[in-house]
């Protein structure tokens, strides 16, 4: 277990802090750039995918804040799961708590990706991709057991 939990700590604190940088330049330096299927530009998001739940701006982040610490209870409740889930989680938690960090950091969450070849895509980051990649992991996991246990009952 406690070489998981290194693991995932320092996954955890790698991501988290190469986002932060990334979007520290954002925020306070030009690094806009125009491309032709994509562009680097400075977008703030004030609520969550794709601007949803907005109107709770200033207080989405404590509201994510409360649901990062049931998850944490979660886990520690139930370190079966933490086991078998360690690196997406860790890859959860560095993408979400950046985000939240840019809420109090800058008002809203740093966005800079922004699609617009063939059709205009939502600005999103490093940390939005990091949780996307942590879904599909998780997701990936749950169809092999259930496969697995499928293939064992027969």
């Amino acid at each position: 277990m406690e070489k998981k939990l290194k693991l995932s700590f320092t996954i955890f604190l790698c991501i988290f802090i190469f986002d932060q940088i990334i979007k520290y330049g954002f925020a306070n330096y030009d690094w806009n750039v125009e491309g032709p299927y994509m562009s680097l530009q400075l977008a703030y998001n004030y609520g969550v995918a794709f601007s949803m739940f907005s109107f709770l701006a200033e207080y989405l982040k404590y509201i994510q804040l409360g649901l990062v610490l049931i998850g944490l209870i979660y886990l520690y409740i139930n370190k079966n799961v933490f086991m078998e889930y360690y690196i997406p989680i860790a890859l959860l938690f560095a993408g979400g708590l950046s985000n939240i960090l840019d809420r109090f950091t800058y008002g809203g969450v740093v966005d800079y990706f922004y699609w617009h070849y063939g059709f205009e895509f939502a600005i999103f980051n490093i940390a939005d991709v990091i949780i996307n990649l942590a879904v599909a992991i998780i997701i990936y996991i749950q169809i092999k057991q259930a496969r697995l246990e499928k293939k064992n009952k027969v």
